[in-house]
């Protein structure tokens, strides 16, 4: 097998500074100056034959041949990271802290029920937890900053085992005038009021839940948004489980809709990197997997 003949510092340089949006913040993240910045990636267009920023106005953007780089040079940093990750693991044998994501459509009280269990268990292993929106799930495994992650799509380049199905209601307030149409409620009558979104929590920000008109407010909490219908401002969809006790107690009602009034997903188990894994990230995934089975075959 032949060297390489680009470095894996050029293929970092040029993920941060697509990521940074520009060379300068890239400088700062690196703490390099910017005209190295520039240099090293001006060496990798020689290496590679290809342009990989054009000028379009005052903004340098990737060409096409540039975008195919940074996204295969995303992929080989991110492989680099859980390499380094996984001898780290090896060397020290029981991790002392494990980092997870979770989207937040999965049941807050079932995830805090399995940490529990888990640290009952082992209290000097600490446990970073990130809750995620959408495509922020993606980009904490994608960046290598959790050990593993659940979530409602599996990102290309990893492998999942299917979890919790979710089955999402669309709910509002008792005293909501959707409650009160007279008759089944329209999509026409969803457009004229409040909708509840829950924005994505990635950098990027790309993605939002599905959202049906202009007057509607975005938050990224899915506490915030519960509370905000709980309190008559909005309606929006939610999963069963995660608004069980609203649901109990009559602060949330289904909305009767005509069509749509439920949606289903499925979350996913997914490891970063499996064979990266330590002890401690493989006894929590065993714990919420145990503890998903249970609540499944109780409902």
């Amino acid at each position: 097998m032949s060297a390489p003949r680009i470095t894996l510092d050029q293929w970092n340089a040029l993920v941060t500074v697509v990521e940074s949006g520009g060379y300068a913040q890239a400088a700062d993240r690196l703490h390099r100056t910017q005209s190295t910045l520039t240099y090293t990636l001006k060496k990798l267009s020689e290496l590679t034959g290809v342009q990989i920023f054009e000028r379009k106005g005052r903004r340098s953007v990737l060409t096409p041949a540039g975008e195919v780089l940074y996204r295969r040079g995303r992929i080989l940093v991110a492989e680099a990271v859980r390499l380094e990750q996984a001898t780290t693991a090896l060397a020290r044998g029981w991790e002392p802290v494990i980092r997870l994501a979770v989207e937040i459509v999965f049941p807050t009280w079932l995830l805090l029920e399995c940490l529990a269990s888990f640290s009952a268990a082992h209290p000097q292993v600490r446990i970073e937890l990130e809750e995620s929106v959408l495509d922020g799930t993606d980009e904490a495994l994608l960046q290598g900053r959790v050990d593993f992650a659940i979530g409602t799509l599996v990102p290309a380049g990893f492998l999942g085992d299917p979890l919790l199905p979710l089955e999402f209601l669309c709910v509002a307030a008792p005293d909501h005038p959707l409650h009160h149409t007279g008759g089944p409620v329209t999509l026409e009558d969803l457009k004229r009021h409040r909708h509840l979104v829950i924005r994505g929590s990635s950098a990027q920000r790309a993605r939002s839940a599905g959202w049906l008109n202009e007057e509607r407010w975005t938050v990224t909490a899915k506490a915030t948004s519960i509370r905000a219908a709980t309190l008559g401002l909005g309606y929006a969809w939610y999963d069963k489980r995660s608004i069980r006790d609203e649901l109990a107690s009559g602060c949330l009602k289904p909305l009767p809709l005509r069509e749509g009034a439920e949606r289903r997903a499925m979350t996913y188990l997914i490891f970063a990197d499996r064979d990266a894994a330590g002890p401690g990230a493989l006894r929590l995934a065993a714990i919420i997997r145990d503890r998903v089975a249970a609540e499944c075959a109780g409902a």
